[in-house]
């Protein structure tokens, strides 16, 4: 990862034994500075999640941070909707029904995957953008919702969990979504949440130089 033009391993927040200096070495979601954990967020995979999650107090701080986002015209234009522990199975059954009647002809492969979705990480919150009638354009409810499902991770990075924002077919179904809300509504994600249950890895990040500019008016 580049840092400023110079070269620096990033690591899981988990101790490290190494010969590196420690002035060389970053950490993922380091929680030394707001600046070092911004500069570090890594999600982790909700497959890879374990025990424990966050608690019902920290859960609920997390997502009053959450809502703590650029919101024109104070529409909260979005809003959450836990998936509790003693609902997994309910929520699994709901999905599998959702994808089969969408897709009668689905496979064992693609039934699993909806299980898997519903199962794993150890706590899940929807987060479902919700417009309100404005004059408030709808992209900017819709960048406000997104700016929610970012700010709920920073949040649960900041309490010293990892967490993950996914969508895939779930997001887009209708059916889904009606169990969760109502039209418009939209799911913008499902935010799982737990503990890092191995290292995490790096991922491509782009190259500034690839994307800022300078205007030349």
């Amino acid at each position: 990862l580049g840092v400023w033009g110079s070269q620096v391993r990033i690591l899981s927040s988990r101790p490290v034994l190494s010969h590196t200096p420690m002035s060389e070495l970053i950490m993922f979601n380091d929680r030394k500075t707001p600046f070092s954990l911004l500069h570090t967020r890594r999600s982790g995979k909700p497959r890879d999640m374990v025990a424990p999650g966050p608690d019902a107090a920290e859960l609920e701080d997390i997502l009053r941070v959450a809502g703590r986002v650029p919101d024109h015209g104070k529409l909260a234009p979005w809003r959450f909707v836990i998936i509790g522990a003693d609902q997994r199975l309910a929520f699994e059954a709901m999905l599998i029904a959702a994808y089969r009647a969408e897709k009668p002809e689905a496979g064992r492969l693609e039934i699993e995957a909806m299980e898997k979705f519903a199962r794993q990480g150890c706590a899940l919150v929807v987060v479902l953008y919700s417009p309100k009638p404005s004059h408030i354009p709808e992209w900017e409810q819709q960048l406000s919702a997104g700016a929610v499902c970012m700010q709920l991770l920073n949040a649960t990075h900041a309490k010293g969990y990892v967490g993950c924002w996914l969508t895939g077919w779930p997001t887009y179904s209708d059916a889904v979504r009606d169990a969760l809300g109502a039209a418009p509504e939209r799911i913008a994600g499902f935010m799982y949440l737990g503990s890092q249950g191995r290292e995490l890895e790096e991922r491509p990040r782009p190259e500034l130089g690839s994307i800022v500019s300078h205007w030349k008016g």
